[in-house]
């Protein structure tokens, strides 16, 4: 199989999709059964981290060692790649000891000189313009609770951030219509989303209007990594935009909450909303888990029959 890489959203089709999320239940249920199954046995993951992470080293460290691979942990700071070593130079070793990699960075570009001088695939553990694993295990969740998302209606409240332009390139890619509502001076990079298309994407001054109607309401911390200096600022520029249960209570009756975390409640989402009956951000969280174990099996193995 030719290298496939996943550093946006949009590298994938709606039916490499499908496949996907029907690996991720499989998978699952074999997890939750006590099952073995160990298709990359033999195999190693490279996990590259310039930012700090949670669940996104845990998700990938014990997906691979669940698969049967090992998974080695490398942090810039500790690292070549943190002396200077030039991006290019790092993919060709790296990706001669590897069957596939891992990147936690900054920059987009970043990621994207990397997987050119790759000989295995990559994977986009988050940069600060995309998140397209969170993506994937958020769509996985609304389906496993809901079913298909298409024709669905998703709100995006607060920073046009990575998050954000990750779920304007699913909308696109999986047929549903995103509401964005952001604080003035905070809106979408016409630079990474591109033409927005109505029939997609409506933007909202007023949050609770975006999430009227809507299937999901989805938020994320106010200041992301590397925007810690703006924190001041946006604390008092995000005050409205904080999730509620009167937001909540517009949106549709079986709507769900998520939230990518780590959260803050009583910033962007009261603690009412993420500890309520609406909120999956658990199931959402376990979800990074296996669905990232059936990205790792489809970009190593292909698709498995």
């Amino acid at each position: 199989m030719a290298i496939r890489h996943f550093l946006q959203f949009k590298d994938f089709s709606r039916e490499e999709f499908d496949y996907v999320f029907e690996r991720t239940r499989w998978i699952k249920e074999q997890f939750k059964s006590y099952q073995k199954y160990w298709p990359l046995s033999d195999r190693t993951l490279v996990m590259i981290f310039e930012k700090a992470s949670t669940r996104t080293r845990l998700s990938f460290e014990a997906g691979m060692q669940q698969l049967g691979g090992a998974a080695i942990y490398l942090n810039t700071r500790d690292s070549q790649l943190g002396r200077g070593e030039p991006v290019e130079d790092a993919a060709q070793v790296i990706s001669r000891m590897s069957d596939i990699v891992m990147i936690r960075t900054f920059e987009q570009d970043i990621i994207e000189r990397f997987a050119a001088n790759s000989r295995v695939p990559v994977i986009n553990g988050l940069t600060n313009e995309y998140h397209p694993c969170q993506i994937l295990a958020d769509i996985y969740t609304y389906i496993e609770h809901r079913g298909d998302i298409q024709g669905k209606t998703v709100a995006w409240v607060g920073d046009a951030n990575n998050m954000c332009n990750t779920w304007l390139q699913a909308a696109e890619v999986l047929d549903f219509k995103v509401h964005v509502s952001t604080p003035p001076g905070y809106g979408l990079n016409p630079d990474l989303v591109g033409e927005i298309d109505p029939a997609r994407c409506r933007i909202f001054a007023d949050p609770m209007e975006a999430c009227r109607g809507v299937d999901l309401v989805n938020t994320d911390v106010w200041t992301s990594m590397g925007f810690e200096a703006e924190n001041e600022a946006r604390m008092k520029a995000f005050a409205d935009w904080c999730v509620d249960a009167e937001m909540m209570a517009v949106a549709n009756r079986e709507a769900l909450f998520m939230h990518c975390l780590p959260a803050h409640r009583g910033e962007e989402v009261t603690a009412e909303v993420i500890d309520g009956p609406q909120s999956v951000v658990w199931d959402e969280a376990e979800n990074r888990l296996h669905a990232q174990k059936a990205l790792l099996e489809y970009l190593v193995l292909g698709c498995v029959k």
